[in-house]
């Protein structure tokens, strides 16, 4: 028996999409993005579609285990909800009252993006007043380069609206792979007239798809950013207009442009002079103008002043004004919550230390922070956490007592004293917001959990129990945790009911049709846009030098973007079998490294063999890592992350995995 059944895709993505789900004799045999909705337009993104392959995977954890074996080996023994829950409040009752609350250390990201099983998991961690984890590994540099100019609770014009642009820029994103809901928007706009760059160091499918790609050296786009708008000031392009009613600190601007002149721009960037010169007229004379800016070139030293320089170019043309017009980082401000209480946001208390969690190797490695309980839910930092061989060697520790919820048994599984089954967004409930579009989503169970997999609301709430915690907020079901959340009085988020949800499933924010943010200025209380202090071009830290050439940038594969669909043998064959880097010919001929090679990548913190390609979609000095894969089924069992360091960015201490200087060889080894 068939049926079809809706759901929301929790994958760390910008698209959020609303699904149709098939689900024959209690098993999900397709998924495919709803033709109702007007941003998944009928279809999903390359690795969704294979999410029913992993939903029914034969390696799925069906039960609690417990390790049985030297830590890291990987061996389990099957147990009881009743004694893995008992061991897991015991374990850290135990060392809570010998180390302190702040021995506790919840480490966790994007598995799932739900509100719920996402963010209300944090409850039980304020209650006990363990370390706060600051969630810094992806977003928080891009998010600090724009606060920077515009406030807080960042957003852009609706995606539906990028059609009425005229001069589109992708800018350090590969849209197709990365918000590939965006594709027919742009597609239609150049239909409607609409020119699209896109700016990537990295040639792929987003480049193939535009209609003018440039190849800028790693690291360089505040230059090319402030160049620019040198160029816009210097012509009279800029709205006076708009600027003087909303724009502070210009002549600070003014100075750090006239520093990027067109010439030394473009040498700096490995451009032509001509194209910027070509770009800025463009830019600035369409009649809308629209800036998609990624997350990915802000994971470097100098990402947050990258990302400052970039975004203030539509304020400077006072494109915000003109319906398609402006940027988007993320859409993520618009969705005012009440989250009094979601998380445990009520329940934080004073003096608590923060753990940035890109240092989660030296966190766990030096005695004096006595990290003596790591829980570890919707995250597998084994692979993704920088400096990866000390995070492993953290992890191997016998007086850290590791508490792991997972779908399958990760890298970082294998180091789990308590390995805890989790459900999948398939089988559970779950509020989401986005940041790509600008509609609140519920989505309900299509299917029943694999074996006694169970939500992490459900698992930390049978732990605050046997803690004796009374706290009602730790006990919520789903419902409740969503309608706490949706008792908000912002005028965007008025009407929007549970049981609007639950019928209707996606719901648009109350905004204006035409919705054009930052038109009235900024989210300052003055409204002021912020052009001072400028964003400057950061020469960083860590340069090429004869030892390592070459920078190291990861950005999304073709079909692997992170560790969550690494297993999927179907992906990982589509993906080219094995994990790969890419070098530019003219860097892989003097040494010797053929195409579909294997290669030694070294950095200062350690080394990983690859198999090579050799591609002109790699700019020169540049070696593209494509996407994570799970160190265990790498052909040398590393984590690319041994290659990056725990160095933080300029603005809001983010990783600068876009930021390691290797060297590459010929492996002349055997694995």
């Amino acid at each position: 028996m068939k049926t079809l059944r809706s759901s929301v895709c929790a994958l760390d993505c910008p698209d959020a999409c609303l699904l149709q789900i098939t689900v024959e004799d209690g098993k999900v045999v397709k998924l495919e993005g709803s033709d109702t909705h007007p941003i998944t337009r009928g279809f999903a993104c390359v690795k969704t579609y294979r999410y029913p392959e992993r939903q029914e995977h034969a390696d799925r954890l069906l039960y609690p285990m417990k390790r049985v074996g030297a830590k890291g080996e990987g061996k389990f023994e099957r147990i009881s909800w009743d004694e893995a829950l008992d061991l897991a409040a015991n374990r850290i009752q135990e060392n809570v009252a010998r180390f302190g609350p702040q021995s506790l250390l919840p480490y966790c990201y994007g598995g799932t993006m739900g509100q719920i099983e996402g963010n209300h998991s944090k409850a039980l961690f304020r209650a006990l007043g363990a370390l706060e984890l600051d969630q810094t590994i992806c977003a928080t540099t891009g998010s600090a380069g724009w606060e920077v100019n515009y406030g807080p609770n960042k957003m852009g014009p609706a995606p539906e609206d990028v059609v009425h642009a005229r001069c589109i820029v992708l800018w350090g994103i590969n849209v197709l792979r990365s918000n590939s809901h965006l594709t027919p928007i742009l597609k239609e706009a150049r239909q409607n007239g609409a020119h699209i760059l896109h700016i990537d160091p990295y040639r792929n499918e987003t480049s193939r798809f535009a209609d003018e790609h440039w190849q800028i050296r790693v690291g360089t786009d505040a230059a090319l950013a402030l160049a620019i708008g040198g160029k816009i000031l210097s012509e009279g392009w800029e709205d006076r207009d708009y600027l003087n009613q909303f724009a502070s600190g210009l002549e600070d601007y003014r100075k750090a442009c006239a520093e990027w002149p067109i010439e030394r721009a473009a040498a700096y960037c490995g451009l032509a002079a001509d194209q910027i010169l070509a770009l800025a007229e463009r830019y600035a004379q369409s009649p809308s103008s629209f800036i998609k800016v990624g997350y990915g070139m802000t994971r470097n030293e100098g990402g947050g002043n990258a990302m400052q320089a970039i975004t203030l170019l539509p304020a400077l043309i006072g494109a915000w004004k003109k319906r398609g017009g402006g940027a988007t980082l993320s859409t993520s401000g618009a969705f005012h919550f009440n989250k009094s209480r979601c998380g445990g946001a009520h329940l934080k208390k004073p003096g608590v230390r923060h753990v940035n969690m890109n240092q989660l190797a030296s966190e766990l490695n030096d005695d004096a922070k006595s990290i003596r309980t790591l829980v570890v839910f919707n995250s597998n930092p084994a692979a993704v956490a920088p400096d990866s061989s000390r995070v492993r060697h953290g992890l191997a520790r016998e007086d850290l007592y590791t508490i792991v919820l997972e779908h399958f048994q990760t890298d970082t599984a294998d180091f789990a004293d308590l390995l805890l089954p989790a459900t999948t967004f398939l089988e559970h409930s779950d509020l989401y917001s986005a940041y790509g579009h600008y509609f609140v989503q519920w989505s309900e169970p299509v299917t029943e959990p694999r074996g006694e997999a169970r939500p992490n609301t459900w698992i930390f709430s049978e732990i605050a129990k046997r803690l004796g915690l009374q706290e009602a907020t730790l006990h919520w079901s789903a419902e409740e945790v969503a309608t706490d959340l949706l008792r908000s009085d912002h005028p965007w988020m008025v009407g929007i009911t549970m049981q609007r949800l639950k019928e209707e499933r996606s719901i648009r924010l109350n905004l204006p049709t035409e919705f054009r943010p930052y038109a009235d200025g900024s989210h300052f209380e003055d409204r002021k846009i912020r052009f001072s202090p400028p964003p400057r071009q950061i020469d960083f830290e860590e340069q090429p030098d004869n030892e390592f050439p070459f920078r190291l940038i990861s950005p999304p594969g073709s079909h692997i973007l992170n560790t969550t669909m690494g297993n999927l043998e179907s992906i990982r064959k589509l993906a080219g079998g094995q994990p790969q880097v890419m070098l530019n010919p003219d860097d892989a001929g003097p040494l010797g490294i053929e195409h579909r090679s294997m290669i030694v990548v070294k950095s200062r913190q350690g080394s990983i063999v690859r198999q090579a390609l050799v591609s002109r979609d790699a700019a020169p000095k540049t070696v593209i890592a494509l996407g994570q894969w799970w160190p265990k089924l790498a052909p040398d069992r590393k984590s690319l992350n041994e290659l990056t360091s725990e160095r933080l960015t300029d603005l809001g201490g983010g990783s600068t995995f876009g930021n390691p200087v290797v060297s590459c060889e010929v492996f002349r080894g055997s694995l």
